[in-house]
């Protein structure tokens, strides 16, 4: 039997069945359990531990002492006890929206929580083209609460000031701030382009003076901003789902940065979902029948985001300058704003970047998978640029469609004659 108290260690899937049996007290003593590891191979350990006869499992995450995607990234398990933190924070925010933690263990640097295996990872769903109606209800419930209600609108000064303390994320903030906005802004060596896209990227984001200068922009935004409690990574693969429900995870990335950040992601990653129909579904009547659904859940998210954070400020406020006329409306508008950018920023480094995405990956036929690339990076850089002037759910589904056309239009006829 390993000893889990004095020292950490790396665990593998027999140890971390060890662990359940002589750590954590929710199994019976003489239970008979099973372990696999079910992590993406990006930053962690994820282990799956369940008693056969029951049917009972739980997660247990272990943070890596550097990133697995790449050892260049050296990283604290810190990572770890602000997730734990940060899900139990958001479960008293929203709650419902996010797995339950059982414990948290410094030493080991892991926590245990609920196994969603009764759901599944929403990027992967949306893949085989499934649907959830209640999903934009859902996931806006969840981002209004926990961004609003941890900002200093909501929050007593010195208290949210505290939490900006207790979640500081520096290891983790370095990365974002590196792969979402600079690398992908420029001839980085890191970077990982699809042969076929690297002359467009070339001269329509390396090549792009005013988009580099923009970027800088909203890098040093995000660098200062401290406006709410972020997840910090919040795209399709964070996210559970099932017909009725919807549970957020991952928030390892969590700190105080720009609200817009966090919704960004969200729709940036729905897109990501559309251009995968779109060159994937061959069908044109279900092919249409889908990229409808993922436009009106984009919009509709916008729109049920925009009201729902009125409101809630209204319930919530207790910043005695935010209860101006106009004050809350200028508010969300800069949130919308940061919204547009960052769908943006994520469009352009999920193609460039070494971080890809499997919506553009899983496309097998290179010149759709060429033109996919194409219209998130002609959509990255509306969203970017024109920021200013992006505030509501048409307003981005608009540049989408004519993000698609535009590719579409100077392509060539055997594309479209293949679809």
């Amino acid at each position: 039997m390993k000893d889990f108290t004095s020292a950490y260690f790396t665990m593998n899937e027999e140890e971390a069945v060890q662990y359940a049996q002589s750590k954590l007290n929710i199994f019976p003593k003489d239970a008979e359990l099973t372990c696999q590891e079910i992590g993406d191979g990006n930053l962690n350990y994820v282990f799956r531990v369940a008693e056969q006869k029951s049917g009972q499992s739980i997660i247990i995450k272990q943070a890596g002492p550097v990133a697995r995607i790449s050892d260049a990234f050296k990283l604290s398990p810190d990572r770890n006890r602000i997730e734990s933190e940060i899900l139990a924070l958001q479960g008293e925010l929203a709650s419902g929206f996010v797995p339950k933690v059982y414990s948290y263990d410094p030493i080991m640097n892991c926590c245990v929580m609920d196994d969603l295996s009764d759901h599944e990872i929403l990027r992967s769903a949306l893949l085989k083209r499934r649907k959830f109606p209640l999903f934009a209800d859902h996931i806006t419930t969840f981002l209004v609460r926990t961004l609003l209600l941890t900002s200093d609108v909501v929050m007593e000064h010195k208290k949210k000031k505290a939490l900006v303390q207790q979640f500081t994320n520096p290891e983790l903030c370095e990365i974002t701030e590196d792969l979402v906005y600079t690398e992908p802004f420029y001839d980085c060596e890191q970077n990982d382009v699809f042969e076929g896209t690297k002359e467009f990227v070339q001269e329509e984001i390396w090549n792009d003076r005013r988009l580099r200068l923009e970027t800088a922009k909203l890098k040093f935004d995000f660098m200062t901003k401290s406006q709410s409690l972020l997840h910090g990574d919040l795209h399709t693969g964070s996210i559970f789902v099932k017909e009725d429900s919807t549970k957020i995870i991952d928030p390892e990335f969590a700190f105080y940065g720009p609200a817009g950040y966090d919704v960004g992601n969200v729709v940036a990653n729905l897109i990501f979902a559309y251009v995968h129909s779109e060159y994937t579904i061959e069908e044109s009547g279900m092919r249409e029948d889908y990229l409808r659904y993922l436009e009106e859940t984009i919009s509709k998210m916008i729109q049920l985001f925009s009201e729902k954070f009125l409101q809630l400020w209204d319930e919530k406020v207790t910043e005695q300058t935010a209860i101006l006329p106009g004050f809350k409306e200028s508010y969300l508008d800069s949130i919308l704003e940061d919204t547009a950018a960052v769908v943006g920023l994520e469009l352009c480094r999920r193609v460039i970047g070494i971080a890809h995405v499997k919506d553009l990956t899983s496309i097998t036929n290179a010149e759709h998978r060429i033109t996919a690339e194409k219209i998130c990076l002609t959509a990255g850089k509306t969203f970017i640029l024109e920021r200013s002037t992006i505030r509501t759910g048409d307003d981005f589904v608009q540049i989408l469609r004519h993000s698609v056309k535009g590719v579409e239009g100077h392509g060539s006829d055997s594309i479209r004659a293949a679809r």
